[in-house]
This record gives structure tokens, C-alpha cells and sequence, in this order.
């Protein structure tokens, strides 16, 4: 399920067993690359739909800001799901460097997006140092590979299948990029989350706290997993 052109065709991605058929978007969807114009979309669905971690707490001006360099940045990339009607019904990020894109983002954006939200940054001062530590070749648990970063579908499309087509469009895309593993981070208290990228073909590597005192798995995905 490309989302973007490429000179030379990629491969389908082998699939287990366990992992069943590819799933497809529902009819009156499709996935496609998503744009600087979908930030403000991308960072609505996350501050409704992702509750855990600081960032929502930010508000979605920030979040707009953030998704918005993820576009703009070489390394990193969004990818939504678009209706008939033009709304976006789900997004999924990703990067190949995070280390870079948060360099990116605070040498880029970090003045003017923190200034409004200063006091929030102050009193979680401890979770906005340990997502920075995260990105950092230092921090806690690091995957190989390209970092899945966030996916949310809005309600209306739950359970409809978007949500593992906006992960095999994430897979799509990094093999299109020529990366061979992908990881992501994910509550262990989300099972929905955990089901998802197991489905998909992701498996537990490791358990930690990415946030003092809440548990976090690092979830790994290599071709054939």
C-alpha cells in the first residue's frame, strides 16, 4: 500500500501466517501522503485520540507546529486517511532519525511553539526531559529502525480496519525508504495499541518507562516478522 511514487517498484513486504491478510482502508477511504495541510487535521486526532504521554497537554497549536516539521523534515514523514468527503479520518507518523527531527524541531519551531505553552512546559518539566532523552541516542529502550511515532483514527472509524492500513502504509513506506526494521513505544496499559501493531507484526523487545512510573513496551517489526 505505497502512499508515494518511486522510481524503482518496491516488493510486496513478506507476511506471516500470524499475521493474516494485508488489511485494506473501507470503502470511501484511501491512504494517502499526507502534507503541511494535514498538520492541523493530524494534531486534532492526536490531542482527542492519544491520551497518554505530555503532549496532548500541549494543546493542538503545538501538536500543529510538530506535525508540520514532521512533514517538513527529509527524515520523517505523515500519512493519513482521507475520506470521500476530504476529512481526514486517521493519521500515522514516522521517522527514520527521531534524534534529528527533535534537533530539527527545536531549532526550527522550538521558540515560537513553547512560548505559549511555557507554564505547561515548567510544571512537566520531567516528562518533556524524558521524551527529549527518548529521542536521543542515549535514552532509555531505543528500537532499530524507523520509530513509529503516533497513529489515531477518529471515532466514527474505529474498527473499520484504518488504523492497520495506516500501519501497512507505515511499513510500506519505510521499506520504500530502504529501511529494514521499524520500532515503536507504546503504554502497556493499551491493549488496543498493543493487538494493533502485533497484528501488524510488530513483537515485544523490551519493557520500560519511558515516563517514570508507567510502563512502556519497545514493540520491533523486521521484514517477515
Amino acid at each position: 500500500m505505497g502512499v508515494t511514487p518511486s522510481e524503482e517498484p518496491v516488493p510486496p513486504r513478506p507476511r506471516s501466517k500470524a499475521q493474516g491478510p494485508v488489511p485494506h482502508p473501507p470503502l470511501g477511504v484511501r491512504i494517502r501522503a499526507g502534507t503541511v495541510a494535514d498538520s492541523t487535521a493530524a494534531a486534532r486526532l492526536h490531542a482527542e485520540g492519544i491520551t497518554t504521554g505530555f503532549l496532548p497537554l500541549l494543546g493542538t497549536r503545538f501538536l500543529r507546529r510538530l506535525y508540520r516539521r514532521i512533514v517538513c523534515e527529509p527524515g520523517s514523514f505523515l500519512i493519513v486517511a482521507e475520506r470521500d468527503d476530504g476529512t481526514v479520518a486517521g493519521f500515522i507518523a514516522g521517522s527514520e532519525d527521531t534524534r534529528a527531527l527533535y534537533r530539527s524541531f527545536l531549532r526550527h519551531d522550538g521558540i515560537v511553539a513553547a512560548a505559549p505553552v511555557a507554564g505547561r512546559l515548567l510544571r512537566h518539566w520531567r516528562r518533556v526531559a524524558e521524551t527529549l532523552a527518548h529521542g536521543s541516542s542515549g535514552g532509555g529502550a531505543p528500537g532499530r529502525g524507523a520509530e513509529l511515532l503516533a497513529v489515531a483514527v477518529d471515532p466514527p472509524g474505529h474498527g473499520q480496519g484504518i488504523g492497520g492500513s495506516l500501519v501497512t502504509a507505515f511499513l510500506d513506506e519505510i521499506t520504500r525508504r530502504g529501511v529494514t526494521d521499524a520500532y515503536v513505544v507504546v503504554g502497556e496499559d493499551n491493549p488496543a495499541a498493543v493487538a494493533l501493531y502485533r497484528g501488524a507484526g510488530f513483537h515485544t523487545a523490551d519493557r520500560f518507562e519511558l515516563h517514570l512510573g508507567t510502563a512502556s513496551l519497545l514493540m520491533q517489526w523486521v521484514p517477515g516478522s
